[in-house]
C-alpha cells in the first residue's frame, strides 16, 4: 500500500517563502516530501542585460512559434517534470506541481508557451509578485523554443515594470543568455526593492505587448527582436 501523498504546500506559505528568497524542491517525481532551498549564490538575469544572439534574434523575428501566456500552465509543468535523456529524474514532484497549480489559480504563478502546428513544443513557468519573477523551469521539444519563451518573458517583465528575474541556479545555457551570479545577501536586497514595486502581472504585460505591436503595425516577435540586446 502506498503512503498517502501530502497535500499541496499552502499558497500563503509558498509565497512567503519566495518573498524571503527561499523555494521548495523534492528529490524525485514521486517524493512526497519537500525541502526548502536558500542558495548561497544565486543566478539572475538583469532585465537590461538579456543577451540575444544574432541567431536567436533571427528566430524570434521570424515568428517561428505561436507564443501565449497562461494558456497551458499545467501542461507546461508536466513537460518540465518529464524525464529527459540527460536528466532522468525531476525535482518537480507531484506535490510541488500541485502546489504551483494552486498558486497559478490564485494569480501568482504564470507560464509562457511556444506552439507549432497546434502542439506545445516549449515553454517556461515561474512565480510572479510585485516586481519579481522567479523562473522555475523550462522545456523545449523544438530547437530554440525555450529560448524564445525566455525572450518573451524578459520583454514582458520590462514592459510591466518588473526589476528582478531570478533563475535560481547558474547553468551554461543561462550564462549564454546574460545570467550572472550574485550572493544570496545581494539577492535579498534586490528582492526587497523589487518586491515593493507595483508592477503589472505577466498576463497584463502580455496584453500590453500585443497592443503595442499592433499599434506599430508589426508582430510582437518583431518588436521583441528590434528592442533586444544583440550579441554575436
Amino acid at each position: 500500500m502506498h503512503a498517502p501523498v501530502p497535500p499541496p504546500i499552502p499558497t500563503d506559505m509558498l509565497l512567503l517563502a519566495y518573498r524571503n528568497g527561499i523555494f521548495p524542491m523534492s528529490d524525485s517525481r514521486d517524493d512526497p516530501e519537500v525541502f526548502w532551498v536558500e542558495p548561497k549564490v544565486r543566478a539572475v538575469i538583469p532585465l537590461d542585460g538579456f543577451a540575444m544572439s544574432r541567431s536567436l534574434r533571427k528566430v524570434v523575428r521570424q515568428g517561428r512559434f505561436t507564443v501565449t501566456c497562461n494558456t497551458a500552465f499545467a501542461q507546461v509543468i508536466d513537460e518540465c517534470a518529464a524525464p529527459r535523456a540527460d536528466h532522468p529524474e525531476s525535482w518537480i514532484s507531484a506535490r510541488i506541481a500541485a502546489s504551483y497549480r494552486a498558486l497559478h489559480t490564485e494569480g501568482h504563478a504564470h507560464s509562457i508557451e511556444c506552439w507549432r502546428d497546434g502542439a506545445l513544443v516549449g515553454g517556461l513557468y515561474g512565480v510572479g509578485f510585485n516586481g519579481v519573477f522567479c523562473g522555475e523551469s523550462m522545456f523545449s521539444r523544438a530547437d530554440n523554443a525555450s529560448k524564445v519563451a525566455l525572450a518573451w518573458l524578459v520583454a514582458l517583465l520590462r514592459r510591466g515594470g518588473a526589476a528582478l528575474l531570478d533563475c535560481q541556479f547558474m547553468t551554461d545555457h543561462l550564462a549564454s543568455l546574460g545570467a550572472v551570479e550574485i550572493t544570496q545577501a545581494r539577492y535579498c536586497e534586490l528582492l526587497a526593492v523589487a518586491g515593493a514595486l507595483d508592477a503589472a502581472s505577466l498576463p497584463e504585460s502580455f496584453a500590453v505587448l500585443v497592443a503595442e505591436a499592433e499599434g506599430l503595425g508589426v508582430s510582437p516577435d518583431q518588436l521583441i527582436a528590434q528592442s533586444s540586446t544583440q550579441t554575436s
